[in-house]
């Protein structure tokens, strides 16, 4: 991309009806480590790859709570991400106490929704630089939602963002018609094989830079439904699924080598 006349503010579409400093700001999703979000009936797992700007430094923080029955995944600039966090959470606060219940996720999102969007109305405001996956569980079951810097949010079965989350996508949509009947812990397996397919050649998935966060609906024994709560994981916490993943990839290659010697 390169300057034109059309670029300096957030306001004046090109004459192709386009607003160059939305497409800038979806370009900062892109410099971001990817994320990947998945769907079931009862849960919804979010992933991520986590980054550090240098060997001394600690890696960034990539989900965080909201509410207690919901959460996000981010990418792009996370100062940007960490105003519509708390913005997030102002409105799941002032809804808990007017209501005396959590706030409906879809309720949410659009919020942030129209937030975002009068950024890319008014003149000297810039869109927000961040690409969202919004998790959450109400009465209507478990959801996920995309948020992208224009103010569009669409609800998902599964998604991926940031930095080569091309990949992972692609393997989201081959596995799409197997994630509705999966339990938890099949999501978050699904969920760290796509975010291996978008790691570069040298790198692995480590406790390190690795984080899961899930959340849910669950039966409990006398039949009704009870809510899981929105929960991240890190460190050893996510060790055994790594574990897990790396043994399928294994098992995977040794049925490759049998076909070939066949």
């Amino acid at each position: 991309m390169f300057r034109n006349n059309y670029d300096n503010d957030s306001v004046t579409f090109s004459p192709q009806g386009r607003i160059f400093q939305v497409e800038y700001a979806a370009e900062a999703v892109k410099q971001g480590s990817v994320v990947v979000g998945i769907a079931s009936k009862t849960h919804v797992v979010l992933v991520a790859i986590k980054r550090n700007a240098e060997e001394l430094s600690s890696y960034q923080k990539k989900l965080f709570q909201i509410d207690e029955h919901v959460g996000i995944a981010i990418a792009g600039l996370t100062s940007d991400a960490r105003v519509l966090s708390n913005f997030m959470k102002q409105q799941c606060l002032g809804h808990r106490l007017t209501y005396g219940r959590n706030m409906p996720v879809r309720s949410l999102v659009d919020m942030i929704g129209s937030k975002a969007q009068i950024n890319t109305q008014h003149y000297g405001k810039r869109p927000y630089g961040v690409g969202l996956l919004v998790a959450g569980a109400d009465e209507n079951g478990p959801h996920l939602f995309e948020f992208q810097p224009s103010g569009m949010t669409e609800e998902m079965v599964a998604f991926a963002i940031g930095a080569r989350s091309q990949m992972a996508r692609t393997y989201l949509e081959k596995n799409l018609d197997a994630f509705a009947d999966c339990g938890r812990e099949e999501l978050v397996r699904h969920g760290l094989k796509a975010l291996k397919e978008s790691l570069v050649q040298d790198k692995e998935l480590t406790v390190e830079n690795t984080s899961v966060a899930i959340v849910g609906v669950a039966k409990a024994k006398d039949g009704t439904t009870k809510m899981e709560p929105f929960k991240v994981f890190d460190g050893q916490d996510v060790n055994a699924w790594i574990g897990g993943a790396a043994d399928d990839k294994e098992a995977a290659a040794a049925e490759g080598m049998d076909v070939d010697d066949a």
